[in-house]
C-alpha cells in the first residue's frame, strides 16, 4: 500500500509540475504560411472569400467527415459568417473587413478562444501568393491541447499548410475548367426589366453585379414587383482595350411598369428577336472567351448586329443555385439587327396619282430570317405629265403635301360675262 501511495503522490506531483510549466508558457501566438497558388489573383480572392467553398479545401473538413456546417444569409464580403460543430469542438468565423483581389481581415472564435485571421493575395510568378495569419491568445486548456500536439505553430502551421494545397488543387480544377457551346441564331423573347445603369470596368462588372442585384431584387421586394427570371447584363459599349463597358444589370420581371422620374432603377424592354447565342459552362473568369465565340459565327456567316447593343450576358446558373464555379452556366447573346427597308426618295417625275400612301411604319420585330428584305413602299406604273419640280431632300411625305396644295391652288374658269361679284360681309373661297 505504502509504493501506491508514493507512486500516486508522484503522478500528482507530476501533474501539478506540469500544470505550472503549461501555465508559465506565452498565451500568445502568431502563425502564418504562404504558398504560392497556380490561379489569377480575382480568382483566388473570390473563392476564399466566399465561405460556401471552405468545407472542399479545409483540411479539417477532411479530419472530421461527420463536421456540420452553418452558413448565414450572407457568406462573402463584410459581415459574412458561418459556423461549425465538430469533434474538436465549435466554432465560428465572420469577415471583418475584404479588399478587392488584396486582402480579407477576420474574427475567429473555437472553443472560447478568439484569434484574429487574415489572408494577403499578391499577384507573382506562377500565379498568387497566398499568405494566411492567425494570432491570438490561448486558454489554459488550448495551452495544454496544443502542448501535447507540438505546440501551437506545429497544430496550427500543419492545418494551414494542407488546406493551401487543398485550395491550389480546388482552383485548379473549379476555375480552368470550362467549355463553350456555340447554339447558333436563335429566338430571345419579349423581356420586362428594372435596371440601374453605369460605365465600368469590364473586369469589375461581375462585381458590381453582385452588389446591384440585391438592391434590385429588394426594390421588387418592397414594391410587390414579381421577378421572372435569371439576372442579366446589357452590354451597351463594350471596349476590350480600354477595358470599359457602358452596362445596364438587369432583373427580369413579369410585367412592364412604370418608375416615378428621379429613381435610381430604370425600368426597360426588350423586344422579340433573333441572337446569336454561345454558352459558357465554368467559371466568369472566361466570359470572354463566349464573347468571342458568338462574335466569331457572326462574322462567319456574315450576319448583321444590333448597333445599339453589344451583347447581353444572363447568368443561368450561378453561385446561389451551385457552389462549384465549373458548373455556373452563362448564356452570352448578340442582337442581330431587325430587317426593315426604307421607303426610296419617289422619282421627280411621278405625280401624286402615281404613289401609294406610305404606311406610318416603325421598325419593327420580325421572324424572318435576316437575310429577307421588306419594303413598305410600291410605284405604280408612271404616267407622263407635267415634272414637278421637288427638292431632293425633301420625304415622300412632304412631296404628297406639295401635290395637295398644288392641287388646291387650281382656280375655277370664269364666266364669259364678267359680273361684279356681290359683297357678302365675307371673304371668298379663293
Amino acid at each position: 500500500m505504502r509504493i501506491l501511495k508514493y507512486i500516486f503522490l508522484l503522478l500528482l506531483l507530476s501533474l501539478v509540475a506540469l500544470s505550472i510549466f503549461i501555465a508559465t508558457q506565452k498565451g500568445a501566438f502568431d502563425i502564418e504560411r504562404s504558398k504560392v497558388i497556380n490561379s489569377s489573383q480575382s480568382s483566388v480572392y473570390n473563392y476564399v472569400n466566399e465561405y460556401r467553398n471552405w468545407e472542399d479545401f479545409g483540411s479539417w473538413a477532411e479530419e472530421d467527415p461527420e463536421m456540420k456546417f452553418v452558413y448565414a444569409d450572407k457568406t462573402s464580403g463584410p459581415g459574412a459568417s458561418f459556423s461549425w460543430e465538430g469533434k474538436d469542438g465549435n466554432g465560428d468565423l465572420k469577415t471583418l473587413f475584404a479588399k478587392e483581389n488584396d486582402s480579407i481581415s477576420q474574427k475567429m472564435v473555437f472553443n472560447g478562444n478568439s484569434s484574429d485571421v487574415s489572408w494577403k493575395f499578391k499577384d507573382t510568378i506562377g500565379g498568387t501568393k497566398v499568405t494566411w495569419r492567425t494570432k491570438g491568445q490561448m486558454s489554459f486548456m488550448f495551452k495544454i491541447y496544443s502542448a501535447l500536439m507540438g505546440g501551437p505553430d506545429a497544430l496550427i502551421g500543419k492545418m494551414y499548410e494542407k488546406s493551401l494545397s487543398n485550395l491550389d488543387k480546388a482552383l485548379d480544377y473549379e476555375i480552368n475548367t470550362y467549355a463553350v457551346a456555340d447554339n447558333g441564331v436563335v429566338k430571345r423573347p419579349t423581356i420586362y426589366y428594372l435596371s440601374q445603369s453605369f460605365t465600368s470596368e469590364i473586369s469589375k462588372v461581375i462585381k458590381n453585379s453582385k452588389i446591384v442585384v440585391p438592391k434590385i431584387t429588394s426594390f421588387c421586394e418592397e414594391n410587390s414587383i414579381t421577378t421572372a427570371g435569371k439576372p442579366f447584363v446589357i452590354y451597351h459599349t463594350y471596349d476590350v482595350i480600354k477595358n470599359i463597358a457602358k452596362v445596364s444589370i438587369c432583373v427580369p420581371i413579369q410585367s412592364e411598369i412604370f418608375i416615378s422620374p428621379g429613381s435610381d432603377m430604370i425600368s426597360g424592354k426588350l423586344v422579340v428577336g433573333q441572337a446569336v447565342k454561345a454558352t459558357l459552362t465554368g467559371d466568369y473568369s472566361h466570359t470572354g472567351k463566349a464573347f468571342e465565340k458568338a462574335v466569331a459565327f457572326v462574322n462567319k456567316n456574315q450576319l448583321k448586329v444590333d448597333p445599339t447593343i453589344s451583347h447581353i450576358e444572363v447568368f443561368a446558373t450561378s453561385k446561389e443555385d451551385v457552389k462549384n464555379p465549373s458548373k455556373w452556366v452563362t448564356e452570352t447573346y448578340i442582337p442581330l439587327f431587325q430587317v426593315y427597308v426604307a421607303p426610296p426618295t419617289p422619282v421627280a417625275t411621278s405625280t401624286a396619282a402615281d404613289v401609294e400612301a406610305v404606311p406610318d411604319h416603325e421598325m419593327t420585330e420580325t421572324d424572318t430570317p435576316i437575310t429577307e428584305k421588306r419594303t413598305y413602299y410600291k410605284p405604280k406604273p408612271v404616267v407622263k405629265q407635267e415634272p414637278i419640280k421637288v427638292h431632293p431632300i425633301q420625304s415622300s411625305a412632304a412631296v404628297i403635301k406639295k401635290i395637295e396644295t398644288k392641287k388646291i391652288e387650281i382656280k375655277k374658269p370664269q364666266p364669259a360675262k364678267v359680273v361684279e361679284p356681290e359683297d357678302k360681309g365675307e371673304d371668298s373661297e379663293f
